[in-house]
């Protein structure tokens, strides 16, 4: 029988390795997170895309989200999104009619993710935008970005955030891709990285 002495680094066997974690697909989500528009309501945009690594694949298991301020740029103070019925515990969803500004996706096997919201108005000198937070495999921290939604070009060119980061600024902005249809994917790194934002 041999004995090993954990003091002495060279007899001790190696352990095997761990994917980083946590994993966020196991209680986060929730059923219909990403539709924070109540149905039929006439402002609603599609914003969709894929969240990328840095070699430019696809990861199918990211988790976003989005927050957003009403059409008139006022933030809503409702509660909605993750009601609970009182009785058994059990996930009700949204109630359909209020618009809580707020959702939780995950992206598809393929890496895709999309949120159906209002239009966004446009707060003090900032041109609209949706406040988006990233959570990824191999982030020990989450990243927060912006998703600018074109329409509007000279409040584009004055907002405070998109004339500070210069050449990068196009990450920031979605593609118009018509009826209310905006494209906006997400590089974590390499080329073409989306401009992430830090807040202390």
């Amino acid at each position: 029988m041999t004995l090993i002495d954990p003091g002495s680094p060279e007899q001790v066997p190696p352990t095997p390795s761990h994917t980083v974690g946590p994993f966020y697909g196991y209680a986060l989500p929730f059923r219909g997170g990403e539709e924070i528009a109540p149905p039929g309501h006439p402002d609603t945009v599609t914003v969709h895309g894929y969240v990328l690594d840095g070699a430019g694949d696809p990861l199918p298991d990211a988790l976003l989200e989005v927050w957003g301020p009403r059409p008139d740029g006022t933030v809503p103070r409702v509660d909605g999104s993750l009601r609970r019925d009182p009785a058994t515990g059990g996930f009700l969803g949204r109630n359909g009619v209020e618009f809580t500004g707020w959702g939780r996706i995950q992206t598809d096997a393929n890496g895709h993710w999309y949120a159906r919201t209002l239009r966004p108005g446009a707060r003090g000198r900032n041109s609209p935008y949706l406040s988006v937070c990233v959570f990824a495999r191999g982030l020990l921290v989450h990243l927060f970005t912006r998703v600018y939604l074109p329409g509007d070009e000279a409040a584009l060119a004055a907002d405070p955030l998109l004339t500070r980061v210069g050449d990068r600024r196009d990450t920031l902005i979605a593609d118009d891709e018509g009826n209310g249809t905006y494209r906006f994917d997400i590089r974590l790194q390499g080329e073409g990285e989306t401009v992430f934002l830090e807040f202390s």
